[in-house]
């Protein structure tokens, strides 16, 4: 019995063990480059502690309490979920508006970022000046962004109204329109598809061009080589936009906060502005610590069933 006990270790001790002796084994040049490693690497670890990891678990700390900043917080278990799942009519407003935006928006942003992708890869002179001019919108401050569509859209003297006033076409109300609101605020988020086509355009770029010429020379037609080359070989470009995009849509936020304030009745009531609303108007920070992480675990599990999905139809040539 005092043979085993004294030989009995627990996990922690004999991972303990494991890394004291690796590290025993290590040449002194080992060790000064371990160090160094550690040293460069330590910003980041600290960075992702304070800003990331220690946030997500008071966030989920938090989400069990009622917390109003102004008192101390106060265990009420699930009670915050429960308020949202049952008795919260804003929750299905919010989720509504921002899951409408992201069927609108995230394969519209898809399709013509490729589609422009295709464009800015032709052979053409001055191609490079349009691919910067159409990445610029990409790069604007969201802020900048929502001020200059106000005025685009403006339903008396907005430049699109503007214009189809010429033809004779009285343009809508747009964001101050209840049917309108939401479509605009999607245009706008499409506007910056120039963002994505650039990303289309390194994974065109990438296609080896003696496959392009085999297809050619065997007599297929530019449609059937997008088809069979450029549309299978790109997917996992597409694969890494899509779940960019999606994560981004979700994300819709500053549009409704500049433009539209949540209006026209609740229209562009979008997720991420009611926390905003519950956080930093209310003070409810126990209810949208809730908020938060109930997105994140959509947002998760939208992307976990994208990257399960995608062995079915992305093609990697190796």
């Amino acid at each position: 019995m005092r043979r085993g006990t004294e030989g009995a270790q627990g996990p922690g001790d004999g991972g303990g063990n494991l890394m004291l002796s690796a590290w025993r084994n290590l040449t002194a040049q080992q060790r000064r480059d371990a160090k160094t490693g550690y040293l460069a690497l330590s910003p980041w670890m600290v960075g992702f502690v304070v800003f990331y990891a220690f946030p997500i678990i008071a966030t989920i700390y938090f989400s069990f309490n009622e917390w109003t900043l102004a008192e101390p917080p106060t265990w009420v278990g699930l009670d915050n979920y429960v308020r949202m799942f049952t008795r919260d009519p804003l929750f299905v407003s919010s989720l509504k508006a921002t899951t409408l935006f992201v069927i609108i928006s995230l394969p519209t942003k898809l399709v013509l970022g490729l589609m422009l992708a295709l464009l800015l890869n032709l052979k053409i002179p001055g191609m490079n000046a349009f691919r910067t001019i159409f990445f610029i919108p990409a790069v604007i401050s969201g802020v900048a962004v929502s001020l200059m569509w106000i005025w685009f859209l403006n339903p008396d003297t907005g430049v699109v109204n503007t214009l189809l006033s010429y033809f004779g076409i009285r343009g809508p109300l747009w964001f101050w329109d209840l049917h309108w609101a939401l479509p605009s605020v999607a245009i706008m988020s499409i506007w910056k598809v120039g963002g994505a086509a650039i990303i289309y355009l390194a994974g065109l770029q990438n296609i080896p061009a003696h496959l392009y010429e085999a297809a050619e020379i065997d007599g297929a037609s530019k449609w059937s080589r997008f088809w069979r080359i450029t549309l299978p070989l790109l997917t996992p470009t597409l694969f890494f936009q899509l779940i960019i995009e999606l994560i981004d849509a979700f994300k819709i936020f500053t549009e409704a906060y500049v433009i539209t304030h949540g209006g026209p009745l609740k229209a562009t009531y979008f997720f991420l502005y009611y926390f905003y609303e519950e956080a930093f108007r209310n003070a409810n920070m126990g209810y949208a610590s809730a908020l938060a992480l109930f997105l994140l675990v959509v947002i998760m599990g939208c992307t976990v069933f994208v990257v399960r999905t995608s062995k079915g139809w992305v093609y990697y040539e190796n």
